[in-house]
């Protein structure tokens, strides 16, 4: 994949370090205009520092987690890069992307379209696990991507735990989610999204795009979550096939909160 040029849209000192939006022409989206935030922290003055990439929700863009999530502080204390990339392609002019807040512009599924009206853009999973650590590497920023970790919200949650399972480089060392769909070829944001992105629809996910799936082959909602009670999110799913897998509490950890929601206001 060539290495796309760089340009810095803005940026602004925070806790000490800098927060950095980027712009570049993305060849995974098809040619498109690709956005995404970048926080370094103080000591990246001085040498590479690893990396933590979050993941955000349905119909976000690169600034909610920036700007909500509350994240900047707790990671220039520890040293610790993070990087927001959007939650799809945007400008591509397919007809009826923008008609749904849950499929399309806003909701891309960290996938990789096989659908042909899709397959041009929507390349999430390889926009974020391959372009972006090339781009950002070829432009001299200080990230360490040996050490990267991954973490999302909602369809981002989704997006960490199915990049974690599922890459075969092993490429992130830990993943964590936030009231993550767990189980999406199980519950209607899922399926609307596979049905559409992929030409082999839910049987297609199964494999790649389903955390409950993969988990269960391989060796945290709140109590006031209502898409929990809607039953979009499924993590007791998740759970189930992860101990049956023999993942332990150590190894796989899931959390409810009383009082918390679906919001940015995570529990501690």
């Amino acid at each position: 994949m060539a290495e796309a040029a760089l340009h810095k849209i803005s940026s602004n000192k925070a806790f000490e370090g800098e927060l950095t939006k980027y712009q570049f022409k993305s060849a995974a989206l098809g040619g498109l205009d690709a956005r995404f935030n970048l926080f370094l922290p103080p000591n990246a003055a001085n040498g590479k520092v690893p990396l933590l990439v979050y993941l955000a929700g349905l119909s976000c863009t690169e600034d909610n987690g920036t700007q909500k999530g509350a994240f900047l502080g707790v990671a220039s204390a520890q040293g610790i890069a993070l990087l927001f990339p959007d939650t799809s392609p945007r400008g591509a002019g397919i007809k009826g992307e923008t008609d749904n807040w849950d499929f399309g512009v806003g909701a891309g599924f960290y996938l990789n379209a096989t659908n042909p009206k899709y397959a041009a853009h929507y390349n999430m999973l390889t926009h974020i696990t391959m372009e972006l650590p090339q781009v950002i590497e070829a432009a001299g920023i200080p990230i360490d991507f040996k050490r990267q970790s991954i973490f999302g919200h909602s369809m981002g949650g989704h997006g960490a735990l199915t990049l974690y399972l599922a890459s075969k480089t092993k490429q992130y060392r830990s993943a964590s989610a936030f009231s993550p769909i767990a189980n999406p070829t199980k519950c209607p944001w899922g399926q609307k999204a596979f049905t559409g992105y992929l030409q082999g629809g839910i049987e297609e996910a199964k494999d790649q795009y389903d955390a409950t799936e993969l988990i269960a082959k391989s060796k945290d909602p709140g109590k006031n979550d209502e898409f929990y009670h809607k039953g979009q999110l499924l993590p007791e799913n998740f759970l189930k096939a992860a101990r049956e897998a023999g993942y332990d509490e150590v190894q796989v950890r899931v959390r409810s909160h009383e009082g918390y929601d679906h919001s940015y206001y995570f529990s501690p």
